[in-house]
């Protein structure tokens, strides 16, 4: 359990944490990433494990929190581990399912910046511009995309050649150690802050070029507009937004095929956080404003807006044959309607 009472007073999501690791009991296992301080309290870095003990278990991860200012990335990841923990007290086909398959949650990456209520972490550093890696021949987004100035400015990557943060740190080896040896795993990392609509982004973040999961990629999208063919995501790759040095899972990906895993599939889900701004303009009088629903109502509506796409990806990773196991003609077909749909 996360238990730290001082953390608790400053992030009380922390303490929402421990009330849904009290749902869960003996059916999770919460291990403490990392730790870091702000103002002489310490603030736990906390993953969950729930399901299957074999490393290769297809694996669904939920993560929120990278981003300070983002707290509904954080609450929507808490909504879905409560409402997967209460389905595991009498629901025996989630229950059998995860004989199988692996839930892994990191619902709270950076806990000092949600504390601080800045963007970055407590060293003033964008963690998701964080990764050792620069592509001088992909032209960034100016500022926006990471850069190395100056910590007071947002987007800051971090210096050149230094270790990777503590909390970027954690998370990588957090997916390396409990997702990445999966045979099948789909990521979703939740933010906000961008659009007016819901989207569902894919690598690759720093340039706009396919990545070698396209076909992967384009049979989830077509799955996941047959079985839910009312859903409110717009797919695309990151890039056509806007291009980012340094992303983790950039990063991550690239190493996992590196390694030989190629059922690796990260994925950023965007809220469209202009929607709740311009339905109340008044909210951006708060530094909260512009990234998170303010009023109540719409708050709720955003903890049970998502829940029918981590229940389709968590039964997604475990059918994982049925969509990926296509030949090379299949795969060639696939990318070349990928490439039509999101590269031209």
């Amino acid at each position: 359990m996360v238990r730290h009472p001082q953390a608790v007073r400053a992030l009380p999501e922390l303490g929402d944490l421990d009330e849904i690791l009290d749902l869960f009991g003996s059916r999770a296992t919460c291990f403490e990433l990392a730790r870091v301080e702000s103002g002489g309290v310490a603030f736990p870095i906390t993953g969950v494990v729930v399901g299957a003990a074999r490393a290769d278990a297809p694996t669904l991860a939920l993560i929120g929190g990278v981003h300070g200012l983002e707290r509904i990335g954080t609450h929507v990841v808490l909504a879905a581990m409560h409402g997967f923990a209460r389905y595991l007290a009498w629901d025996r086909v989630l229950t059998n399912l995860l004989h199988e398959v692996r839930l892994v949650f990191v619902p709270l990456v950076n806990p000092v910046g949600m504390a601080l209520r800045r963007r970055s972490n407590g060293e003033g550093v964008d963690l998701m511009r964080n990764a050792p890696t620069d592509h001088a021949s992909s032209p960034t987004t100016p500022i926006l995309g990471g850069h190395r100035l100056s910590p007071r400015l947002p987007w800051y990557r971090g210096r050149a050649g230094a270790a990777m943060q503590i909390e970027a740190a954690a998370l990588c080896e957090c997916v390396r150690r409990f997702v990445a040896p999966a045979r099948a795993a789909i990521v979703v990392d939740v933010h906000s802050g961008f659009g007016s609509v819901d989207r569902l982004w894919f690598p690759y973040a720093r340039e706009h070029r396919p990545f070698a999961s396209l076909a992967e990629m384009l049979a989830l999208t077509d799955l996941l507009e047959s079985s839910l063919p009312h859903h409110v995501y717009v797919i695309e790759p990151v890039s056509r937004q806007y291009r980012v040095q340094g992303d983790l899972w950039d990063y991550l990906y690239d190493e996992q095929r590196e390694q030989g895993r190629t059922n690796f599939l990260p994925l950023t889900l965007e809220l469209g956080s202009w929607s709740w701004v311009r339905k109340n303009p008044a909210q951006l009088l708060d530094v909260l404003g512009g990234f998170n629903p303010m009023h109540p109502h719409r708050r709720r509506r955003t903890l049970r807006r998502h829940g029918p796409l981590f229940e389709f990806l968590l039964r997604a990773v475990a059918g994982y044959e049925a969509w990926t196991g296509f030949d090379e003609p299949e795969r060639r077909r696939l990318e070349l309607e990928a490439e039509r749909r999101w590269y031209r």
